[in-house]
């Protein structure tokens, strides 16, 4: 069957609800759609979706980070974190795991400005990719969310200004090659390998947004074995509410 996944960083879900999230839900009706960096709890939103079941992991610190996924197909089996204490405390991770695949929602964590979280960065990329091909052993994955870098030249507007900035360091575009390395398939460069201009995250800087001088931050991943099954992999642009715009996977997998 032909799936419709969605992944947006919607930079607070509250606020994002008050620029239109609830009708772009309702207007693209996704299966399932992954959410990132919610910057709330649950309990602080009484969010009706109707037909979706809710699954939230939210940072212990208030207002901060946070992944939710909103899903009209009840999973197999529900998982928060990767197992690891180092990373369990954001609320970066959920796992959902189906009869043929699993799906990872991630909202990596940015290395900040003037590196100063570079290494926890590098220790969170290994673990990831450890767990991700944990799970490609036993059935197909597809990873979304922001992973917070560009990875190659044609993923940013100003990739030379941007060298060594947080996102497009040397180190993590290599770390994502690696994960790609490992049986992983980008679905957007998979599709359009060379199409210009494409971008998912736009900094409230300098009318950024407006002047095209975005970066393409947020992907959807898949095993290898699914590469046959991908349909499109989309960037809607035109969607605002965000310093992100929503990104959506069409895909051929039984649930």
């Amino acid at each position: 069957m032909s799936l419709k996944l969605a992944s947006w960083n919607v930079n607070g879900l509250r606020a994002c609800i008050g620029k239109g999230f609830l009708e772009f839900l309702k207007t693209i009706n996704p299966d399932i759609f992954c959410i990132q960096e919610t910057k709330m709890h649950q309990e602080q939103l009484d969010l009706v979706l109707p037909g979706y079941a809710q699954f939230w992991n939210s940072a212990e610190k208030k207002g901060y980070s946070g992944t939710a996924i909103f899903t009209k197909h009840e999973p197999k089996n529900v998982k928060y974190d990767i197992g690891i204490p180092d990373h369990s405390h954001e609320g970066r991770v959920i796992t959902l795991e189906y009869a043929t695949f699993f799906l990872v929602n991630v909202y990596t964590p940015n290395s900040k400005e003037n590196l100063q979280r570079i290494d926890y960065r590098m220790q969170w990329e290994d673990d990831l990719r450890r767990y991700l091909s944990s799970l490609d052993k036993k059935k197909a994955v597809i990873l979304c969310g922001d992973l917070n870098v560009a990875h190659r030249e044609i993923d940013l507007k100003n990739p030379s200004a941007n060298h060594n900035s947080a996102g497009f360091t040397d180190i993590e575009r290599e770390k994502f090659t690696e994960l790609l390395k490992t049986g992983f398939i980008d679905t957007f460069r998979e599709l359009y390998p060379d199409k210009i201009g494409a971008y998912t995250w736009w900094s409230y800087r300098s009318n950024a947004r407006a002047r095209g001088a975005g970066w393409r931050i947020d992907y959807f991943i898949v095993s290898q074995s699914l590469k046959e099954k991908i349909i499109d992999s989309i960037i809607i642009d035109s969607q605002f509410g965000s310093d992100h715009c929503p990104i959506v996977l069409q895909i051929d997998v039984k649930l």
